[in-house]
């Protein structure tokens, strides 16, 4: 996991592909993660579908 003290919540929250985008991008954005590496993540994220984003997610911050 490349931020595991970054959370971000996916159960119970908006299961939407753009809001769990936008919730985790803010959450890397709130850590200091630099613009450069938010918009990889995004890149990776968004390359595929949605079971990829949300295994791309996980490799990148701690959900629950």
């Amino acid at each position: 996991m490349k931020y595991p003290n970054v959370y971000v919540k996916l159960v119970g929250e908006d299961g939407n592909a753009f809001s769990i985008l936008a919730r985790v991008s803010n959450a890397l954005k709130k850590a200091g993660v630099s613009k450069e590496e938010i918009s990889q993540f995004q890149k990776e994220a968004m390359s595929s579908d949605y079971n990829h984003l949300l295994n791309v997610v996980q490799d990148w911050v701690n959900t629950n």
